[in-house]
């Protein structure tokens, strides 16, 4: 049972997957501008020009009122989900011990170029390399 759950947050807590989530939530939150927008500015101006009806100055205020709400809070939620993301990334940092590379090259001490550490002869100025000089 413990190694199933731990199987389970490895998959939960993967990159793609927290991606994924996190794209869900907001394209929900984008489809509110989206909607927003077509109800109050596109489908009233092509009622417009294509019925004839005249709409108030006030009509439009109200139009770019509900657009700019949608728009706030998609902007809400997305940084809500900004924040919750690097929480998430923090958390799963902790605990992670840093990766140390291994050197593989190393500086050539007559002309200055990088070769293999393994390199007994410099392949660019084919200077004799030995562990005092390397």
């Amino acid at each position: 049972m413990r190694k199933f759950i731990e199987e389970f947050k490895a998959f939960a807590l993967k990159g793609n997957v927290m991606d994924m989530a996190v794209g869900v939530i907001i394209g929900g939150a984008f489809s509110g501008i989206v909607t927003s927008l077509t109800d109050n500015f596109i489908n009233p101006i092509l009622k417009f020009l294509t019925a004839g009806a005249r709409y108030s100055l006030q009509d439009v205020g109200g139009f770019a009122s509900n657009f700019l709400s949608a728009v706030v809070n998609f902007l809400i939620m997305a940084f809500i989900l900004f924040c919750i993301m690097k929480a998430i990334n923090k958390a799963m940092s902790f605990g992670k011990k840093p990766v140390v590379e291994e050197k593989t090259t190393k500086i050539c001490p007559y002309c200055r170029y990088e070769i293999p550490i393994e390199a007994t002869r410099c392949g660019h100025c084919t200077s004799e390399l030995n562990e005092q000089n390397a």
